[in-house]
């Protein structure tokens, strides 16, 4: 297996479109068109992190933080991350991350906190606009079939829970094939009528790429007519947070306990609330910008992390406003990706880093 594969089958998942503009997710440091040994899966690439790969005999580490996240002027070794990357380059060990664009999709990081909470019917917190797009094209009948399974296949026609969606109508095509021109139907400098088929059908936006090469290849006119139009609509399955609920209403002292184990912290910083607990949102990391989409959704807590002294204000005693930890909330992100890679490539086994690469201490 080649290291390619891994980062392909990740960046199916989680397309590199979906990270936020400031973010630096994806190849940061290797080759990786070259056999895959090992593989260690981490929240944070530090140089022991690096040295666990080299003891483990693994050539790619996938983190989700980026280790190249703000620029570097210089690489002579001075800082934790300098080293890391000195080392991984020497040993020739491949770095990858997924952060936010693991984040916005809808089995990524904030699924896991749901499924760690025991959320029911979980669905993104804030959908995206702007992901979305159609294709019009037209096809003779009897194509029509086949060109719609190549385009499906390429990544169109989902709508949440649904796949291979496409609507159909049948018309008359006509044209007149000029000089230099050798039409599939028809003759140069003859107007010809075709009965076809106008297939219309929704795709990602960066997928556009794959869905035209599709259409190309598989239609038999030697010039295509289509239509691509940007869509408005929300992307129900891409955006950040998550909000479901819980089997039963919870007091808040037995929510918070709750989140506590299901979260293995030490530490959560919370606001009054004196309601009743069951709609909850989440959304792993710094996700404060997040609150007014929770209180929008009608959720009676929000758990997420990094919120400032005076953002906690902010709830107003609409909500329960939880930070539970930067790490917390996101260390089981690499239980995740284990479980997605395990699932696609069963006989290949990543590793799980042993180090825990929290920096904050708790004292109690």
């Amino acid at each position: 297996m080649q290291i390619n594969e891994i980062i392909q089958f990740l960046e199916e998942i989680a397309p590199l479109a979906y990270q936020e503009s400031y973010d630096n997710a994806g190849l940061l440091v290797g080759r990786a068109d070259q056999p895959l040994q090992g593989m260690l899966i981490t929240l944070d690439i530090t140089e022991a992190v690096v040295q666990e790969a080299i003891q483990k005999h693994c050539n790619l580490i996938v983190s989700h933080h980026p280790i190249i996240f703000h620029p570097l002027k210089r690489i002579t070794g001075a800082t934790d991350a300098e080293r890391a990357i000195m080392l991984a380059i020497q040993s020739n060990i491949v770095l990858y991350a997924a952060h936010t664009n693991l984040d916005q999709v809808a089995e990524g990081v904030n699924a896991m906190i749901a499924e760690r909470l025991g959320l029911l019917h979980p669905q993104v917190l804030a959908p995206l606009r702007g992901k979305l797009k159609k294709l019009v094209t037209f096809v003779p009948h009897a194509h029509a079939a086949a060109l719609r399974t190549a385009l499906f296949h390429a990544g169109a026609g989902t709508i949440g829970q649904y796949d291979e969606c496409s609507y159909n109508i049948e018309g008359m095509g006509t044209f007149r094939a000029r000089e230099g021109a050798h039409p599939y139907v028809g003759a140069v400098g003859e107007q010809h009528q075709e009965p076809e088929t106008r297939i219309e059908t929704i795709f990602p936006a960066h997928r556009e790429t794959a869905v035209v090469e599709a259409l190309l290849r598989h239609h038999p006119y030697e010039e295509v007519a289509y239509d691509i139009y940007p869509l408005d609509n929300l992307h129900p399955r891409v955006g950040p947070g998550m909000v479901g609920e819980l089997p039963e209403p919870l007091p808040v002292d037995v929510f918070l306990k709750h989140v506590q184990k299901a979260l293995q912290t030490g530490c959560i910083r919370y606001t009054r609330y004196t309601g009743m607990i069951q709609r909850v949102a989440v959304c792993g990391g710094a996700g404060v910008f997040l609150l007014p989409e929770a209180i929008k959704a009608g959720a009676q807590a929000f758990v997420t992390a990094d919120v400032k002294y005076h953002e906690f204000f902010r709830a107003e005693g609409r909500l329960l406003l939880l930070d539970a930890g930067h790490y917390e909330t996101e260390q089981f992100t690499i239980d995740l990706l284990e479980r997605l890679i395990r699932k696609k490539f069963p006989n290949f086994a990543p590793l799980k880093s042993e180090i825990c690469t929290n920096p904050i201490n708790y004292f109690s």
